[in-house]
Parts: structure tokens; C-alpha cells; sequence
């Protein structure tokens, strides 16, 4: 199950930070269809936010359709954003993660690791959007 973890200082709404958060979990196939997310009272015991936040991201996903709700069983995801190569135990993620020790061991911070990553996406993609905030990949 997703644990959700609310940054009150990223200037980004908490219940866009749900919203990213449960689609970078179904991009890595940590949430598949079928998986419960937590209950509104589950997120709330864990992040001391409101529960109406919960449920207004519960609703975002749902407009999306990747999640669905079921009277008295909770939220199940519908569908997946995983692709093969973006897997939790994929080759790839393990190259990046070998990078991100070498750029640490270069003395990188996570800060100059978000820029450097950011700079060559813009540069391959030519979109300076946020994860998640292209459309395609969502409405797909």
C-alpha cells in the first residue's frame, strides 16, 4: 500500500501532492489494478491533514480514471501508468541508481541532482512540465 508524504513546504497543493504521488506509484508498479489505497481516515491518522483533501485527490484520480470507488470497500485502482522499463526492478532504474551514487560520490546534492536531471529532460523532451502535468500520459 502507498504511504503518502505531505512536503507542507513545496509550494505544491497537498492533494496534487496525493495525486503525483499515487501516479508515480502506478508508473513504478508499486500500485496495480485492484490494490486498495489507504482510506481518507488512513492518510489523515498517518499526515494530520484534512480528510477533504483525501478525498478531493481520490476524486482527481478518479476523474482521471485510474481509480474507482466502491460504496463501503474503499478506492481500487483501475488501471496501471507502468511501463516495462520504468519498473521498480527494471535494468534502467538500477542504472539510475548506480548514476545517483556516482553523482553523490562526486559530492552532488539532491538539490543539484533535481537540476542536472530536470536540464537534460528539457533538453531530450523539450517541456519544462512537471511529472504529470503534460496530459498525455495521464489521459492515455
Amino acid at each position: 500500500m502507498v504511504e503518502y508524504r505531505i512536503d507542507r513546504r513545496s509550494g505544491i497543493a497537498t492533494y496534487l501532492q496525493i495525486v503525483q504521488q499515487t501516479k508515480q506509484a502506478l508508473r513504478l508498479g508499486l500500485l496495480e489494478p485492484g490494490d486498495r489505497l489507504p482510506t481518507a481516515k488512513e492518510v489523515v491518522a498517518a499526515t494530520a491533514i484534512n480528510p477533504n483533501t483525501v478525498l478531493k485527490a481520490y476524486r482527481e484520480l478518479e476523474r482521471e480514471g485510474l481509480v474507482e470507488p466502491r460504496p463501503g470497500l474503499g478506492t481500487f485502482v483501475r488501471r496501471s501508468l507502468a511501463r516495462p522499463g520504468a519498473a521498480a526492478d527494471s535494468p534502467l532504474r538500477a542504472e539510475l541508481a548506480d548514476w545517483t551514487d556516482r553523482a553523490r560520490a562526486a559530492g552532488l546534492d539532491r538539490e543539484d541532482l533535481t537540476a542536472l536531471v530536470a536540464s537534460v529532460l528539457e533538453e531530450r523532451f523539450g517541456e519544462t512540465a512537471a511529472p504529470g502535468e503534460r496530459g498525455h500520459e495521464e489521459n492515455g
